[in-house]
């Protein structure tokens, strides 16, 4: 992600390995002030993923009562009204085109967090996340078209093996499939984030997407847990899954982003299934094996070498311009 783009891509990408892996140029604005003012943005970063991922493990606690769907039901209507009042975003004077985008846009976030929240009620938070990662991971692998990237994929390839025991044995296959389909919506999200923020001013698209995506799991939040979602503690918690998952990361990274070089961003964000492996064991009790961190860390190391070498790509092509 380029941080002179408009402000939807950066507020996007609070939930994933942005769109930095398509539009990487590795510059960012210099600022003075020492070393406190350059690890600012780094902390901004971090408290976001953190934000993120404990937001997450309260979700699962959530579940129970309210169910998956309708977990992300409460998740997305909350964060769409927040960002409506917040952004205000204009409904008129947009293109088929336009509109076109931003619903699908919309879609590719809505089964990403459906499929997501799927996952997590079947597996453990941080298998959870190193499995979606591997979405925008091909990602940039299949946009950079460079030889080191099959490295990289091998080794994420080699985390996913031990992550499943050799065969997905001790893990819920339907979690690990709910979750690969949420790293392929996560790489839509990516590419369709990209294209609303070139259609839309501000943070108009992500409000308007996350709108659409709000509209389309409501019924489904509603046929699976119905009047569960009114009980006031339902709605309390989902409000803070919402403000946790969505509001205060998007905000956080956004502030970032105007500070922080775009590759640095993009690594930063390659350490989430750590943060999702450190939430499940703090919040919901899910101790990891030596051979599951293992695992995470071959998929993290898998990601911040697919970002380096996507910068090292493109400044070889500016410098050979």
């Amino acid at each position: 992600m380029n941080d002179q783009r408009s402000a939807v891509e950066p507020a996007a990408a609070a939930v994933a390995v942005p769109e930095a892996v398509s539009a990487l140029d590795g510059t960012g604005p210099a600022r003075p002030g020492g070393r406190r003012a350059a690890l600012a943005p780094v902390a901004l970063v971090v408290a976001g993923g953190l934000s993120v991922q404990f937001g997450s493990a309260v979700a699962a606690l959530l579940m129970p009562r309210a169910g998956a769907l309708g977990v992300v039901t409460l998740r997305l209507a909350v964060a769409a009204v927040v960002l409506l009042i917040v952004c205000r975003p204009k409904w008129r004077g947009h293109s088929r085109a336009d509109w076109g985008t931003v619903v699908a846009f919309g879609v590719a976030m809505g089964a990403m967090n459906m499929l997501f929240y799927q996952a997590l009620d079947r597996i453990p938070l941080g298998v959870a996340v190193t499995l979606e990662v591997l979405g925008p991971l091909a990602l940039s692998v299949a946009a950079s078209r460079r030889l080191i990237n099959l490295v990289w994929a091998g080794l994420a390839l080699g985390g996913v093996f031990l992550l499943g025991g050799g065969g997905f044995d001790r893990l819920d296959p339907v979690g690990a499939a709910f979750a690969l389909g949420a790293g392929a919506m996560w790489a839509a999200y990516i590419v369709f984030s990209a294209r609303t923020g070139r259609r839309f001013p501000q943070a108009d698209g992500l409000a308007l997407a996350m709108t659409v995506a709000a509209v389309l799991s409501l019924p489904l939040g509603i046929l699976e847990s119905g009047a569960k979602l009114a009980v006031p503690s339902t709605l309390a918690m989902g409000a803070a899954v919402a403000l946790m998952s969505s509001v205060l990361p998007y905000t956080l990274e956004l502030m970032a982003l105007r500070r922080l070089p775009a590759p640095t961003f993009a690594v930063l964000m390659s350490l989430e299934p750590a943060i999702a492996a450190t939430a499940g064991f703090l919040i919901l009790d899910q101790a990891l094996t030596a051979t599951d961190a293992l695992a995470i860390a071959l998929v993290i190391g898998a990601s911040m070498g697919a970002v380096r070498s996507q910068v090292g790509g493109a400044r070889r092509k500016k410098a050979n311009a």
